[in-house]
């Protein structure tokens, strides 16, 4: 395997540095911008030259009304597979938060978040999305498709707000995005792969079985999900910060009828919204990938500034190494969740699994963390073996971690 792996470099303001024993250090207390760091790293690994890829517009979609936030066109970077994978098509989701009410909307549609006006023009493909056997050894020549994330809503709404002129409309996002990839040769596929990361790999498992029906019977179709496994759980305060934040995007955004019917008939939209109240009754072949300790829930919902207002948690939100002894047994006890969460997902064979005890999040688009000399491991496999092995049926994958701290080869988030 060729060694891929930087140890230090600069990236939009942020000094970030890669030491010997996987963590990655910013100066940056900003949670909205944790979800960007996998795009961040990416933009900033030079030393293999990665592929850049251009912006498509997807100019039909304003007829049917498929805008971003401030009404501009959607848009996606499309890379062509070649060779044996010339009629396979991985399609990723872009991750990037929410926004659940009208004013962080409103400040939302002035970013590439809401935005197309925003978005660069090109980007680079690297983990998943990479074009080299040696970086991504699987899906290397498929042909590979990155959709951008302007909706705010995990391209699952279907609303607006003429007031504050704001056009939640993921869910026809979604579907002019579909449209046109299948004009583009989608529809011939013979193997395809719907993945995502964060919001996106919540988006993911919402919109799995739809991307499924989109194929005839005889396409292999599967789904991975990366860190979009956002547990129903109370924070450090008792109280409900994530459930407020699903409830606020649900509203707002016109979510209902966009959900999984086989959940609203039973559960709350909110509910619907969760992963795990969805996972078990999906019928497409699924994988998730999730860090145990996933560094986003940390910091967002479980230990947010707003369940914290004495500061306890504030040095332990920034760095597990300063963590208290109960502290690291409150995110022992969220991970056992997790694991009683994902129990019931376990027992059908077609599923797949790679939960390893670190404090990161988004692991599959980062080159570093995908497949690399150090990359994270678990029983010696890295994530992108894993999931190859998983996708061609090689190998029944079901990997789990021992508990923090056992694993040295994770690559943790601290805050500095």
């Amino acid at each position: 395997m060729r060694k891929i792996f930087l140890l230090g470099f600069v990236v939009t303001g942020l000094i970030l540095v890669t030491e010997a024993i996987g963590y990655l250090e910013f100066n940056v207390t900003e949670l909205d911008h944790i979800e960007e760091l996998e795009y961040g790293v990416s933009k900033s690994i030079s030393s293999f030259n990665p592929l850049m890829v251009g912006l498509t517009l997807i100019t039909g979609a304003g007829a049917k009304g498929a805008v971003c936030l401030d009404g501009t066109l959607p848009g996606y970077h499309l890379h062509r597979g070649h060779g044996s994978g010339a009629n396979s098509w991985l399609i990723q989701l872009e991750g990037g938060g929410w926004c659940d009410n009208i004013r962080n909307c409103v400040y939302r549609k002035k970013s590439r978040r809401g935005s197309s006006n925003y978005m660069e023009k090109q980007i680079q493909f690297t983990g998943i999305l990479s074009d080299k056997a040696q970086a991504n050894p699987d899906f290397f020549n498929w042909n590979r498709v990155k959709l951008r994330y302007c909706d705010g809503g995990s391209f699952s709404g279907d609303s607006q707000d003429k007031a504050a002129g704001l056009q939640f409309r993921g869910e026809r996002i979604w579907r002019a995005a579909m449209d046109d990839l299948k004009a583009k040769g989608m529809q011939n596929a013979k193997q395809a792969l719907l993945s995502g990361c964060s919001a996106g790999g919540l988006a993911v498992i919402l919109r799995c079985d739809e991307f499924s029906n989109l194929f005839s019977r005889t396409t292999k179709v599967k789904c991975l999900s990366d860190a979009g496994f956002f547990l129903d759980t109370p924070d450090v305060s008792g109280g409900h910060t994530i459930r407020n934040l699903y409830n606020g995007v649900v509203q707002l955004q016109g979510v209902r009828n966009n959900l999984p019917h086989m959940c609203t008939d039973h559960l709350n939209p909110t509910s619907c919204f969760f992963p795990q109240n969805l996972i078990s009754e999906m019928k497409t072949p699924l994988f998730i990938v999730n860090a145990a300790y996933d560094i986003w829930q940390v910091q967002s919902s479980l230990a947010p500034r707003s369940a914290d207002p004495s500061g306890y948690w504030h040095e332990c939100r920034l760095n597990h190494g300063r963590c208290t002894p109960a502290q690291i047994l409150f995110l022992q006890g969220f991970r056992d969740q997790m694991l009683r969460a994902v129990s019931g997902f376990l027992n059908a064979r077609k599923n797949g699994l790679f939960i390893n005890s670190c404090f990161a999040h988004c692991q599959t688009e980062r080159q570093d963390t995908w497949f690399a000399d150090n990359s994270p491991v678990i029983n010696k496999k890295a994530v992108a073996t894993a999931v190859g092995d998983w996708y061609f049926d090689r190998a029944e994958v079901k990997l789990i971690d021992c508990p923090y701290p056992c694993d040295s080869s994770c690559h943790n988030l601290v805050f500095r």
